[in-house]
């Protein structure tokens, strides 16, 4: 009689509340230290490549666990201590307590271990970095709770619903953290109460800050649970007295039972319905739900590095497709001779082209579309470009895409991408429809102390 087949399972080496003592030898994407016992996988908050610690399992799943710090043995050289230990707590900042330069190696080498593991021989250059890698974010969206009877403002604790007040965020522009503050007290002050999931009630979901780094125009927007804002009058008066550069304070309305932070309905509540923000000379006018980049500095720095991987003519002809509100195509619309991008948000490419008019560019065209469709229209039509810009959410192109791309066989195509991982993957189907890396990929840290990482590289067509 023939043995059954049986799977042996193995049995965790740890339980709950044990102490055990272990190296942490890597990092995983969330910002949590690695540590292997006998094989099995524990990630440690808080822990660092190199550390030796004392460390308290606090969950054990079927094939991995979790553990906190007791005691650290081995501290990492390149351990950051923080004063405000709520960056690390609450996700805002999970890579803050490792030193700036250590991120910088660490990203550069994710990149160039997710194009090793996709078969790829490429260089990977160091990674460009920031002068100060905080409070650089233009923008903010602020959950309110109440907490102990009264409405707060803060950020989740990591894997929770819990919200842990604050009033610095770290990574955050000043003016921002300011907005957020100086309109928590006003709301608290009137008694306004917070939206809360469970029974659907209370006014204000969130708070939204958007600051024109270059303009000093800010925006603070009231996102609330519907149509009524109780106290209007006394809300206005008081926030734009109390912040000097608000140019902006609208309500936006969200009625749906979900975690999309922002509605689609906005009211002016006063000043102007847009900011303006000035990016590589080009200014742009920026709404509550305009797609902007978070970080002007590196933006600039990012696009700009873009623009010159294209090596660009008067003559060419460009596509931007993932275009957004135009800030690539502006960029680079002079220095060709025309420029057609494609977004599938239609509020976007209206920003888009009132951004061109703004600017004085009239050799720049919106397509409000799906990339991949209108990419794959366009082959059919045998209609080509020079040079195509590509940008896309963190999924990364579809294969619809990369096909139009091997039809319509543009000579050079830059790709700006904010998840490695699709890139890599991405690169490697576009060099199987006859493309060649050009010079080295290079990592831009877009989002200090955060796992994040943008890439740009350049393909060519091969001769």
């Amino acid at each position: 009689m023939a043995k059954a087949n049986r799977t042996i399972k193995k049995k965790a080496p740890v339980v709950k509340n044990d102490l055990v003592t272990a190296d942490i030898i890597d990092l995983t994407y969330q910002g949590m230290g690695v540590a292997k016992l006998d094989g099995f996988p524990v990630f440690v908050a808080n822990g660092l490549p190199g550390e030796r610690v004392d460390m308290i399992i606090t969950k054990v799943l079927k094939n991995y666990g979790f553990a906190t710090i007791k005691k650290l043995i081995k501290p990492s050289p390149d351990r950051v201590e923080l004063e405000d230990k709520l960056a690390l707590t609450t996700g805002i900042a999970p890579m803050a307590n490792l030193s700036y330069t250590a991120q910088l190696a660490w990203k550069q080498r994710q990149v160039r271990e997710l194009f090793k593991k996709a078969q790829i021989q490429a260089s990977v250059a160091p990674t460009i970095g920031m002068e100060d890698p905080t409070h650089y974010r233009n923008k903010a969206q602020i959950p309110a709770q109440m907490v102990n009877g009264r409405l707060e403002t803060g950020f989740y604790r990591r894997g929770s619903h819990k919200l842990i007040p604050t009033d610095s965020f770290y990574i955050q522009d000043e003016n921002v953290d300011e907005a957020i503050r100086v309109t928590r007290d006003v709301l608290q002050e009137e008694g306004i109460t917070a939206y809360d999931e469970e029974t659907r009630k209370g006014t204000i979901r969130h708070v939204m800050a958007r600051y024109g780094k270059a303009t000093g125009e800010l925006m603070v927007v009231l996102v609330t649970n519907g149509d009524k804002l109780p106290k209007k009058e006394a809300l206005v008066e008081k926030i734009k007295d109390r912040l000097p550069k608000l140019v902006s304070l609208v309500q936006n309305v969200n009625k749906a039972h979900s975690n999309v932070i922002m509605g689609s309905e906005n009211h002016l509540l006063w000043g102007q319905e847009e900011i303006k923000d000035i990016l590589l000379g080009k200014s742009y006018i920026i709404g509550p739900n305009s797609f902007y980049q978070v970080n002007p500095v590196t933006t600039a720095k990012l696009y700009a590095l873009a623009k010159d991987m294209a090596d660009l003519k008067k003559t060419d002809t460009v596509i931007d497709a993932y275009c957004g509100i135009g800030t690539i195509a502006l960029t680079v619309a002079d220095d060709v001779k025309k420029v057609i991008g494609v977004e599938v948000v239609e509020p976007a490419i209206e920003d888009a082209k009132q951004n061109a008019r703004e600017n004085g560019i009239w050799n720049a065209d919106f397509i409000a579309a799906d990339a991949p469709e209108q990419m794959r229209e366009w082959a059919s039509q045998g209609k080509t470009a020079d040079v195509i810009f590509v940008d896309p959410p963190r999924k990364g192109l579809t294969q619809d895409f990369i096909e139009a791309v091997g039809t319509m066989k543009p000579e050079r195509l830059v790709y700006v991408s904010c998840n490695p991982a699709t890139l890599a993957r991405d690169v490697s189907d576009l060099l199987e429809h006859g493309y060649e890396i050009d010079g080295r990929i290079q990592p831009v840290d877009q989002f200090p102390q955060t796992m994040h990482v943008e890439a740009v590289v350049k393909l060519v067509l091969k001769k």
